[in-house]
């Protein structure tokens, strides 16, 4: 980074700073550490609640201890996400950072601009000694990613302020207003093991190289899920032969659209060969069906033993069947659009993750919603599906959505500060993504809040990149917010 002229050199040396912690959801403690010896370097008041969300006060200058506070806010953790077969450990080794024309990556892993870019503006506003304010505090919530369980902990009165700005929107020049709720689905089959009839031989059967994203951001990009692609070859070979399940497992996060999935599958050796014609027909009905938004996609059927030369056994069939009929019959993206908003997506699900350990399949699935009703409703077909094939269900308690706010003051100070600064009207929205904002408006009713924050892509993939321009453009429209709050 050092050999190119990023700017405000500030932030992007507090990024740089933020991906030599380690700080994977759930353990975050490293990154608690470097933000309690920031604070104390610099002179500025900060605690920790039980949790571990941090918050850093920054006192008004001089004359301005009457204008109303404003809180920045973004998440500690990050989604670790890497290419396959890359050795990185996310919980000892440093995000390695790269310039590719306009953009900044990551070798091989996300880059952890979600939300570390938001964190590096907020350290930096701490940090500048050349802007009048009023007071400014800084909330840094821990495991934002996997469960919301900083915002979820948070206790009214831990922070005090007017107005809020949540600095983990992706998209410059869009200032977001409401986001959607959401809730994770899980489905559980215990299942015992049995013996391969004769004659049989395993196969292995994968799906990988797909782009991936945000389940909440990019599910309306059409972009394929691994899993529904391998549950769907699977179901036709389950009405075509009779096939045995060896293993299973898809995808990895909650809320990361899977880019990989793989199963061990038996038939017999008389139709192997029927089998591959299948598949190599499939491959190609799919890339036809993916071939603007998956251009890289691969599918690979090749034989499968154990590395003793044993064979393996295969899961009972009726789990394995109960399995494959409700991984077919689940739905997957976008289920209904926005009656009033018709661009944006309103009730969606993402079947997010298949896990096999040693006595159990466990399937887990996030549904996200600008309406409970809907989001319900959504997490109950999930169940219907698996209830039906034998599975155990529960569905989390899950996050509220964040209801726009027609007379916030926040907005038109932002509005306006965005139309002095480029002569244009920003874009003023809702996303299908959850944000900590509508936990924030539960505990803090009368808190007035945005979100905005410079352009990424790949978000929540090793794809991950951040426009470098668009971070100077949203650091003047923080800074032209603030020095506009009277």
């Amino acid at each position: 980074m050092s050999d190119v002229k990023l700017s405000p050199k500030a932030v992007f040396d507090y990024f740089h700073q933020i991906n030599a912690v380690p700080r994977p959801s759930k353990h975050e403690e490293k990154m608690i550490e470097f933000l309690q010896n920031f604070a104390a370097e610099h002179g500025l008041p900060c605690k920790v609640d039980k949790t571990g969300n941090v918050l850093i006060s920054k006192p008004a200058t001089p004359g301005k201890e009457n204008v109303p506070g404003l809180i920045l806010q973004g998440h500690m953790d990050m989604v670790c996400e890497k290419v396959s077969g890359l050795d990185f450990d996310f919980e000892k080794q440093p995000i390695e950072t790269y310039i590719d024309g306009e953009w900044m990556r990551a070798k091989g892993t996300t880059l952890g601009a979600d939300c570390g870019i938001g964190d590096a503006l907020a350290m930096a506003i701490l940090t500048d000694e050349t802007l009048e304010h009023g007071p400014i505090q800084a909330l840094f919530t821990r495991d934002e990613e996997t469960g919301l369980t900083g915002a979820f902990s948070l206790k009214s009165g831990f922070m005090e302020g007017k107005y809020l700005i949540n600095l983990d929107s992706e998209d410059e020049g869009e200032i977001f207003v409401g986001c959607a709720g959401g809730a994770n689905t899980t489905a559980t089959f215990n299942y015992t093991r049995e013996a391969l009839p004769a004659g049989y031989v395993p196969l292995r059967v994968s799906v990988d190289k797909l782009t991936g994203g945000h389940s909440g951001d990019d599910i309306n990009k059409r972009r394929a899920n691994a899993n529904k692609l391998l549950a769907r070859f699977l179901y036709i070979v389950w009405n075509k032969y009779d096939a045995r399940l060896i293993d299973i497992k898809g995808g990895n996060l909650h809320n990361a659209i899977p880019r990989d999935a793989t199963a061990v599958i038996a038939v017999p050796n008389a139709d192997k060969e029927n089998l591959r014609v299948d598949f190599n027909l499939f491959a190609a009905n799919v890339e036809e069906e993916f071939h603007v938004e998956e251009k890289t996609v691969k599918f690979t059927l090749e034989s499968e033993q154990n590395a003793d030369g044993t064979m393996p056994e295969a899961i009972d069939q009726k789990t394995a069947r109960g399995l494959v009929f409700a991984l077919q019959a689940v739905h997957n993206g976008i289920l209904e659009m926005n009656q009033d908003i018709t661009w944006l997506v309103e009730t969606s699900s993402n079947l997010a993750s298949i896990r096999t350990n040693e006595h159990q399949i466990v399937i887990v699935s996030s549904q996200r919603s600008s309406a409970l009703s809907s989001r319900e409703n959504m997490s109950n077909t999930f169940a219907a599906a698996f209830r039906l094939a034998g599975a155990e269900v529960e569905t989390g308690d899950g996050y509220p959505g964040w209801k726009p706010n027609p007379n916030s003051e926040l907005l038109k100070i932002t509005v306006e500060a965005y139309k002095k600064l480029f002569g244009k009207e920003p874009l003023v929205r809702a996303i299908h993504a959850g944000l900590e904002c509508g936990l924030f408006s539960e505990k803090y009713p009368g808190l007035d809040m945005v979100s905005f924050g410079p352009t990424l892509s790949g978000v929540h993939s090793p794809d991950e990149r951040l426009l470098i321009p668009t971070v100077q453009m949203v650091w003047d429209h923080l800074v032209e917010i603030i020095r506009n709050i009277k």
